[in-house]
């Protein structure tokens, strides 16, 4: 026992670590342990039921933070783009996938559909760790992304109130979408007023009595009990442990309760994971590897295709575009839990060899995607593509030797760009979106294409030590606008820098790393509306001027300290 404990965790080990120097989830890790240490592997253990239960935990954890992340502000706020985006990149991949799967399956209709929409499903896990390493959470492109995950998400919902139907049991829901949709909306609107009026006075009086342990059974509580409920009224447990989490993400609690289970999901994930890979029969697989592969290449193409066309006609620049659909073309754990949990029971709404080989395909798919993913930036980078070739010939155009250089060419960095020209002053912009630099060029701009990171890509652009006085960096990302200002102290240490920033803190960061001036956008707005408010009362004009001045004298120190004792 000790020895295969050894093993296994070894092999758990080895797994994440060489799978992560490839950005692939470590989720899979688990999955590829349990292959290896299962009854087809190293035949170490077996498939028992302890093993189910504890996947069944797992599942039970991952379907209640999907919950969690639908917070209906959230919802609400994002609406144009989760549902117009997210609506559409599924329903193109769904039109797309059918008429082939349909044709070349004996599946019914009904069974192709559910096949056809859970493919159109991505690993939400894989593509939030991968926004987050590459800092790309708060950029535009990562803001879609994440919109069409929620979609995504929220799409669970009618999808689980499915399974009943295949099983034959559970409510009589027929094949109505009408019912499914009046059910879903029914959930959802239950789940507001519930969260609100009795989750969040219970989570209110636990938390006064301030016990961490009591906190936690609670949250465990809440996610059991609702499984339990689901399974009483004919509903699938996770629909249960899925509305639980929707009712946490309605309180206040919501990014504590994320923050204390973690350890947790994790923990119980990897055993679903390990069961998996256990239960999955090798000898077959290897039988139709030719249909598995085929399968998982295809999957990606299709996707990635679909969801590049609903962005394109969406109007997103072509590299954007070519991002988002590379990391959704990869299927995702949706996909694996409900054809594990048709497996399991029993459900034969496609046949049981085909739910073995759908689910290797999406396994597959979530191994390359970021792979791929990887080879076009590295390909993006070398300049071997023709957006960046198209690119760099416009950087061949001879250039102005420029006063001022502005990194990011946005609505800011144009504006800016604006006011150089209106007083006559050489100036060049570098920008790292192909169309942003296409366009802007057509349009009279002297901007280019290029890494603002990289300090041997500002020299190209005309920087000089003593020629360029002033660099204007507008750019939207904090973490590239760090490196940025990095990039030019290493070339310069007395040249000054003005930046854009989103908020204090940002602000603050930017200072610290040397920029002679960080201007927060929500605390300029701020005073621009002050400002009016005051004039149009009568307040005089050398009065507001004295008092704007004090707010943004030593960095904003004085208005710091004011919203500090706010708090």
């Amino acid at each position: 026992m000790n020895i295969s404990i050894l093993i296994i965790l070894s092999i758990i080990f080895a797994s994440i670590y060489f799978l992560r120097l490839a950005r692939v989830g470590t989720l899979l890790a688990f999955l590829l342990a349990g292959i290896l240490t299962g009854p087809y592997g190293l035949g170490l253990w077996e498939l028992s039921e302890t093993w189910e239960f504890l996947g069944g935990i797992g599942i039970m954890f991952l379907w209640f933070t999907m919950g969690l992340e639908l917070n209906t502000r959230r919802l609400w706020q994002m609406r144009q783009t989760i549902f117009g985006f997210g609506a559409a990149q599924v329903l193109m991949v769904v039109a797309i996938l059918f008429p082939i799967l349909f044709g070349i399956t004996t599946w019914t209709v009904l069974g192709t559909l559910m096949v056809c929409l859970l493919l159109a499903m991505s690993s939400s896990g894989n593509n939030l760790d991968l926004l987050g390493e590459r800092n790309e959470l708060q950029t535009p492109m990562g803001r879609q992304t994440f919109s069409i995950l929620l979609f995504q998400d929220l799409l669970a919902i009618p999808l689980l109130a499915m399974i009943p139907i295949f099983a034959g049991t559970g409510l009589n829901l027929g094949a109505s979408v009408i019912d499914i949709f009046v059910m879903s909306v029914g959930f959802i609107i239950g789940v507001v007023i519930i969260g609100r009026m009795v989750v969040q006075p219970l989570m209110d009086h636990i938390s006064r009595i301030k016990s961490r342990e009591a906190f936690l059974i609670a949250i465990f509580l809440n996610i059991i009990g609702w499984v339990v409920i689901a399974d009483l009224i004919g509903l699938p447990p996770a629909m249960g442990a899925f509305l639980g989490g929707m009712m946490l993400s309605e309180t206040l609690y919501r990014h504590q309760v994320q923050t204390d289970i973690a350890p947790y999901r994790i923990l119980f994930l990897s055993f679903f994971f390990i069961a998996l890979g256990m239960g999955m029969n090798i000898p077959f697989l290897r039988e139709s590897i030719l249909i598995v592969l085929g399968g998982a290449v295809l999957l990606i193409a299709l996707k990635f295709a679909a969801i590049y066309m609903v962005a394109k006609i969406r109007g997103v620049h072509t590299r954007e575009a070519t991002l988002i659909a590379l990391m959704l073309a990869q299927g995702g754990e949706f996909g694996l839990l409900i054809l594990q949990m048709m497996r399991q029971s029993g459900i034969e709404a496609i046949p049981f060899a085909h739910n073995e080989i759908l689910i290797a395909i999406i396994i597959i798919s979530m191994i390359a995607s970021p792979i791929l993913l990887g080879v076009y930036d590295r390909l993006y980078e070398s300049g071997k593509l023709i957006d960046v070739k198209r690119a760099n010939k416009l950087n061949e155009i001879t250039q102005i030797q420029p006063t001022v250089i502005i990194c990011g060419f946005g609505r800011v960095g144009q504006t800016v760009a604006r006011m150089m020209e209106s007083q006559n002053i050489p100036y060049a912009a570098i920008d790292m979106n192909v169309d942003t630099v296409v366009r802007a060029r057509a349009d009279g701009f002297n901007v280019f294409y290029g890494d603002t990171t990289k300090p041997n890509v500002l020299t190209e652009l005309g920087f000089k030590k003593g020629k360029t006085r002033a660099v204007i960096i507008a750019l939207d990302n904090a973490h590239i606008a760090k490196s940025t200002v990095r990039a030019i102290k290493r070339l310069s240490k007395t040249v000054r820098i003005f930046a854009r920033a989103r908020n204090m803190i940002e602000a603050d960061i930017l200072h610290k790393e040397g920029v002679k001036l960080a201007l927060p956008e929500t605390i300029e707005s701020s005073f621009m509306l002050g400002e009016q408010a005051m004039s149009a009362i009568g307040v005089p004009a050398s009065t507001i001027e004295t008092l704007l001045v004090r707010l943004r004298a030593d960095n904003y120190k004085t208005l710091s300290e004011i919203l500090s004792r706010n708090k």
